[in-house]
């Protein structure tokens, strides 16, 4: 799962060595196969894929497995021309932010005072062990969840699965009920997990807004000795 040929050259797409030895039995499953030659296939007839090849890990690559102290769950990425870069919820700087990203901001602004910034892209959070963790990896253009059901949800279930077990004193934060039913088996006794419905427009006043959940995450950060995440994108 770690090649894709395009325009006759076989593109390599990197996976951060902490993820891959973990990984490894996963990358190299028929399902996984399966799943490089759908999107082969996706390029190779001209369809545009998001986000763009080098960035399909980019979530896992920012947050190496060590590094992890907080997982944030989205579903799939963003269809539109130059806005997913393989984070959640991130766009690409310069980029308008989208609903619920938008929203996002507005909640941390009310949480802990933090001004909007004037960047969407939240790589600076990935750096400090957020993992912003889509369910589906690649979206074509334009069609919102098109590359669902194909080996995805699978894939990014065993990342959950491994932290869950092999990590202690994780943060989940599941926005919506999406998020939520993928990790459902999530050790509560091991890990603090937040729930609140999305920050889409659709649900975001039916109780996201008011849930403070970067104050929640720090304050148990903080409880467990773990150094606290800076949420600012200044």
């Amino acid at each position: 799962m770690c090649q894709i040929e395009m325009e006759n050259k076989l593109v390599e797409i990197e996976l951060h060595s902490s993820w891959k030895q973990r990984l490894q039995q996963e990358l190299q499953s028929e399902r996984m196969r399966s799943l490089q030659d759908f999107l082969k296939s996706e390029y190779q007839k001209g369809q545009t894929v998001f986000p763009p090849l080098q960035d399909t890990f980019a979530a896992l690559n920012l947050a190496p497995f060590e590094k992890v102290k907080v997982v944030i769950v989205g579903q799939d990425p963003y269809h539109g021309a130059g806005q997913a870069h393989g984070l959640c919820f991130s766009v690409q700087e310069g980029v308008p932010f989208p609903p619920s990203l938008r929203n996002i901001f507005k909640e941390l602004s009310s949480d802990l005072g933090i001004a909007t910034p004037n960047s969407g892209s939240l790589v600076k959070w990935a750096e400090q062990g957020v993992l912003l963790l889509n369910a589906v990896l690649t979206v074509r253009e334009s069609q919102a969840a098109s590359h669902e059901g194909l080996g995805w949800e699978e894939f990014t279930d065993k990342i959950i699965h491994l932290l869950n077990e092999e990590k202690e004193n994780l943060v989940f934060v599941l926005w919506g009920s999406y998020a939520q039913k993928k990790a459902s088996f999530v050790d509560r006794n091991k890990h603090f997990v937040l729930e609140s419905p999305h920050p889409s427009p659709l649900s975001a006043y039916r109780g996201f807004f008011g849930t403070r959940p970067f104050s929640q995450v720090n304050d148990y950060l903080r409880s467990k000795g773990i150094q606290e995440i800076d949420w600012s994108l200044s």
